[in-house]
């Protein structure tokens, strides 16, 4: 199935962005997210192991915003490293993807106060259609675990229809500052509007 617009959890969420900030479009396929946020001024990497793929992004590759990366995440190392660990970036979205193992990594490639929004297929889809083997569907609250580092901002774990799909997605931040103790208390809580 060929999508060309935006999922409207990743467009609902993506106002906790940094404005023109650098976004990481995991397992991108033809890249409807990769397109719309550089057409909102961010500098986006997309990355996905298929190569037909990303040459539907063909028209983008001179683009200084977009940058396109062919690597399989699965199998070899991750791509994007800086340092000691991953790139950090403003934002990290993945849809109706699910690879387990590259969870930490994910939360770990968010800079301060980056945002995640993750959506894929969760447990019971197989009553409905496809994915159904339980390595492609995410248990309950797993992304709530995964992210548990994170402020959550929203959850969502359920049944939708049209088409019909059992999914779980989160919008999750990444704290700009470490405040324990007497400072936690007395910190003012950052504002995240709801919508």
């Amino acid at each position: 199935m060929f999508l060309s617009a935006p999922s409207p959890w990743i467009e609902r969420w993506s106002q906790l962005f940094a404005a023109g900030g650098t976004v990481l479009d995991v397992a991108c396929g033809t890249g409807r997210h990769v397109r719309w946020f550089a057409g909102l001024g961010h500098v986006v990497v997309g990355v996905d192991r298929a190569q037909e793929a990303l040459d539907a992004l063909a028209d983008l590759r001179a683009s200084s915003r977009v940058q396109l990366v062919r690597a399989d995440i699965e199998t070899g190392e991750w791509p994007l490293m800086a340092g000691d660990g991953p790139r950090a970036f403003d934002a990290v979205v993945v849809t109706n993807y699910l690879w387990r193992p590259l969870l930490s990594t994910l939360v770990r490639s968010l800079a301060p106060g980056g945002v995640l929004l993750y959506e894929t297929f969760a447990h019971g889809n197989a009553t409905v259609g496809r994915p159904s083997r339980p390595d492609f569907l995410l248990r309950p609250g797993e992304l709530l675990q995964a992210c548990s580092s994170l402020r959550v901002v929203a959850y969502e774990d359920g049944y939708c229809n049209n088409p019909d799909r059992f999914i779980q997605r989160i919008a999750a931040v990444r704290a700009c500052a470490d405040v324990t103790g007497a400072d936690a208390a007395q910190a003012v809580p950052a504002r995240y509007p709801l919508g």
